[in-house]
């Protein structure tokens, strides 16, 4: 058996996580289920990843530092778009979170024109084409004004755009740092996100009681150790080897595993429009993974 290119076994990394990702939103469920708000949820699931690789971290402080300013961004950028993603899960349906969330590749593209002036090829209009009509479908806009209906609609559209960018730095600055460091500082960062950012978009988060606290706390810490952890490192890992457009392509997994399994699990409506809004979208995904994908630019976005 030929072993794999070190482009290949990325490409492999990031495909596997989509899967894992795609049923994220069961042990989201679950803990919103034992009482936890979508913002609490978040920010446990962050602080317990956090804390587990704090050790880690510091036997590469050393690495971290270097890193800088730039690399924390990167880490702000990427957890803070799942922390969002993450909450949109409990906030609307979970098919609708994920095919807004998975308009990266029209992200991306756009992202890859204005920031590393990449070329808008015929192939990529076409994508960009297709992502926006999905998106559409799924918005109705043939019956109201195309706009997000809820506030989990619109975590779920702003988390695709925010990890668009920092999947684009990670693929700027490539491995610039270890996959140790980068799932830290996801986390870290991440959690600065919630704490700043996502526990007020929820308005007045109520206390989280010791009773709830525990009750979830078993809970919190398999979906970490089980999930969170081996998918995150899987996709960091890949996704600095890869473009930003190549990534949103290969997470694409998780489209047909999150919408299937949400479609057999739970009574959320998943009909024909729903499913010419995932074809459209999945289109641009191909469509745009059928280009060529060029050398990584040396690491400069700071």
């Amino acid at each position: 058996m030929l072993p794999m290119s070190p482009k290949a076994l990325a490409s492999a990394s990031v495909a596997l996580s989509g899967i894992l990702w795609g049923l994220f939103w069961i042990p989201m469920r679950l803990l919103g289920e034992a009482g936890l708000p979508p913002g609490w949820a978040t920010v446990l699931i962050y602080a317990v990843a956090a804390l587990a690789l704090g050790p880690f971290a510091l036997r590469r402080r050393a690495e971290l530092a270097a890193g800088g300013m730039a690399a924390v961004v990167t880490g702000v950028m990427t957890g803070g778009g799942f922390a969002l993603y993450a909450m949109a899960l409990l906030l609307t349906d979970v098919a609708r979170t994920i095919l807004l969330f998975y308009l990266t590749p029209v992200w991306g593209a756009l992202l890859g024109r204005l920031i590393l002036g990449e070329r808008i090829t015929a192939l990529r209009m076409a994508a960009l084409v297709s992502g926006i009509l999905g998106l559409l479908v799924v918005f109705r806009a043939d019956e109201q004004i195309p706009l997000p209906q809820n506030a989990g609609d619109l975590f779920a559209l702003a988390a695709g755009v925010i990890w668009a960018y920092g999947s684009l730095r990670l693929y700027v600055t490539g491995s610039a740092l270890s996959a140790p460091s980068s799932v830290f500082l996801f986390f870290a960062a991440g959690l600065g996100f919630c704490l700043a950012v996502a526990l007020p978009l929820e308005g007045i988060a109520p206390v989280l009681d010791g009773s709830r606290l525990a009750g979830a706390a078993p809970l919190v810490a398999l979906t970490v150790g089980l999930a969170v952890l081996p998918a995150t490192v899987l996709t960091l890992w890949g996704a600095a080897r890869l473009s930003a457009a190549r990534v949103g392509i290969l997470l694409m997994g998780e489209i047909a595993v999150g919408v299937t399994s949400a479609a057999i699990l739970t009574d959320e409506p998943f009909g024909a429009r729903e499913i010419v809004g995932t074809v459209l979208i999945l289109t641009a995904g191909l469509l745009e993974i059928s280009g060529r994908d060029k050398p990584a630019p040396g690491p400069s976005a700071g």
